[in-house]
This record gives structure tokens, sequence and C-alpha cells, in this order.
């Protein structure tokens, strides 16, 4: 009985962990080309939740289509709020861009607020799917397809980075601006890709939270988007791997305190989790120590 509860706490922290590691992963993304810390992001989780519940509640569409929606609605907000917001202050100080961002979280918060209301709307369920059950132990198929399909689009945004002309792109951005441009990339063109990425990944995350929680409110993605930063904190900003592992640590940390009887300190201890591995390597887990240019 004892082995078949701890396996259940894995499956949970794994499921968990890795609906952190998703959306780190877009925060990983837009940090790794431009040091910009885009606090909109967990907001954008939060659009792609109501896209799913108009889409299935409202007009009756199907799991799939709005899934599908869902996906293309975050991308879109995503390239969009680059293109209104954060293109104009390209070559403003950091601050200004990090305080644009911050305005641009609370103006979707509170426009959803606005539309939608302030009350939970139910997300209808994508699939309709009953545990697995394996002698004693009964495993979530919902969290199951969470952790294949963040192991899959993990895979396939290495894939696109490392090996792709568009990756290498990225890559060469992030490494040295000035020298991409001289090289002859198109350097808007690549950071609007990686936001459109970096979104896409936020949707699929907003799918994934929906199916396991089944609401959307106007401010979920607050402490959503702050715990998947203290996740791409811990793995190492800017990367991928990092930012997966950084996930995972966070999800295993609540699932953890909730455990033993003590969920009301759960998200006290991922901050504690945060400060701690701060103290003893203040570049992250997997992260690199940054050389600043005069």
């Amino acid at each position: 009985m004892f082995a078949v509860t701890i396996l259940t706490q894995v499956l949970n922290g794994l499921q968990l962990g890795s609906i952190y590691a998703l959306v780190a992963l877009g925060y990983t993304m837009v940090y790794g080309i431009i040091l910009l810390l885009n606090f909109a992001h967990g907001d954008i989780i939060m659009v792609g939740a109501y896209i799913s519940w108009v889409a299935m509640a409202v007009l009756g569409l199907h799991p799939a289509l709005a899934a599908v929606l869902s996906v293309a609605g975050c991308t879109l907000l995503g390239v969009l709020i680059d293109k209104v917001a954060y293109a104009p202050l390209r070559n403003a100080p950091r601050l200004s861009i990090l305080i644009t961002a911050i305005g641009v979280s609370y103006f979707l918060e509170n426009g959803a607020q606005l539309v939608f209301g302030a009350d939970a709307k139910v997300v209808p369920a994508f699939i309709d799917a009953s545990n697995i059950t394996i002698g004693d132990m009964q495993l979530s198929v919902i969290a199951l397809i969470t952790i294949v399909v963040t192991a899959v689009s993990t895979a396939i945004l290495t894939f696109l980075v490392q090996k792709t002309k568009l990756g290498k792109a990225m890559r060469a951005v992030s490494e040295d601006m000035g020298a991409a441009k001289l090289m002859g990339i198109n350097v808007n063109t690549t950071i609007s890709f990686t936001f459109a990425v970096g979104s896409a990944l936020a949707g699929i995350g907003a799918i994934l939270y929906s199916m396991a929680y089944s609401q959307a409110t106007p401010t979920m993605g607050i402490m959503l988007g702050t715990k998947a930063f203290v996740a791409a904190v811990l793995g190492g900003i800017g990367s991928i791997p990092g930012a997966v592992i950084g996930g995972l640590l966070v999800g295993f940390a609540e699932v953890l305190v909730s455990a033993v009887g003590l969920s009301v300190w759960k998200d006290a201890v991922v901050f504690l989790l945060l400060i701690v591995v701060l103290i003893v390597r203040p570049t992250g887990i997997l992260g690199r120590t940054m050389n600043e240019k005069v």
C-alpha cells in the first residue's frame, strides 16, 4: 500500500511539474533571446483556458477543435503582444520593457474580468477517460497524457532550436544581436517567431491545466506564471533542459508538501526552494554565467 501511495504521488508530481515545465519553456525562450521577463506569459495561458471554455461550453465545438483554437489563439496573442507592446521598445532601457510586460499582464487580467466576469468558468472535459487500474494502483489518464505531451513538446522544441534554420537564427540572436544583424538575420522576425513558439507552448499548457483542474478565472495565470518563472530560474533561465528540470522540481515540491499534510505551505516551499538554489548556485542548475560587455 505504501508503494502504491509513493507511485501515485510521483505521478502527481510529474503531471504538475510537466505543466510548469511547459510554461517555463516559454519564459526561458523569450529571456534567452531578448533578456525579457515576460510577466504576461501566465496570462496568455489564462486566455487559452477561456478560449477552450468558449469553444466547448458556449459554441459547442468538438474538444479537438477547441484545443487547436486555444493553441492558435495563444500563438497569435503572443505575436500581437510582441508587435504592439515590446517591438517599439527594442532599444529602450530594460526596465521600460519590464514595466510594459507588467502592464500587459494587468491589461489581460482586467480585460478577461470585464468580458467574462470574475466568477470561475467550468471548462468541459476534453476527453472522457477513466483511470487505468494496475493492481492496487489507479493511473490517471490525464496525468499520463500531460507527461507524454510535455515530453513530445520538449523534444520538438529542442529539435527546432538545434537543427532548423530558424532555430539557428534564434541562437545567433541570443548570442549577439548586433552580429546577427550583420550576418543578415532578420532580428524582429526571429524574436516574433520566438514569441509565437513560446505562446504556443503556453496554449498547450492551458489545455493541460484545464484538463487537470477544469476551470478558468481571470487571475489563474498569476500564480501559475509565477511558479513557472521560479521553475525557469531554478533550472537556469535560458536553458531548455533547465526549464524542464525546474518545472519538475517545483511540481514535486508542491506534491510532497501536500502529501505530508502541509498544503497551505506549498507556495512558500516553492519560493524557499528558489532561495536555497540561488544561494548555492545563482545561475540556476543548468544556467551559465553571463559576461557583461563594456
